[in-house]
């Protein structure tokens, strides 16, 4: 099973990955330095270190679906 605390939503809006807030900052509506085209990559298996822009945090992206990005550490409490 897969951790919740261990997701983030994001949503795609004309080719470019956002999300609606930053887990560390709190800034809203953040442009992920990611392409869509690197979800398959991700999602068979490849591991993506995303640095959110807002605050210069970093996370390993380790698997992705349709609407979240899981990472190896929690993001939520």
């Amino acid at each position: 099973m897969i951790p919740f605390s261990q997701t983030w939503p994001y949503d795609l809006i004309m080719g470019d990955m956002y999300v609606h807030r930053c887990p560390f900052c709190g800034q809203e509506n953040v442009l992920l330095p990611m392409r869509p085209k690197e979800l398959q990559a991700v999602r068979d298996g490849k591991k993506k270190l995303l640095v959110f822009p807002c605050c210069k945090a970093s996370l390993t992206v380790i698997d992705t679906d349709a609407d979240y990005l899981l990472f190896d550490r929690p993001v939520r409490s």
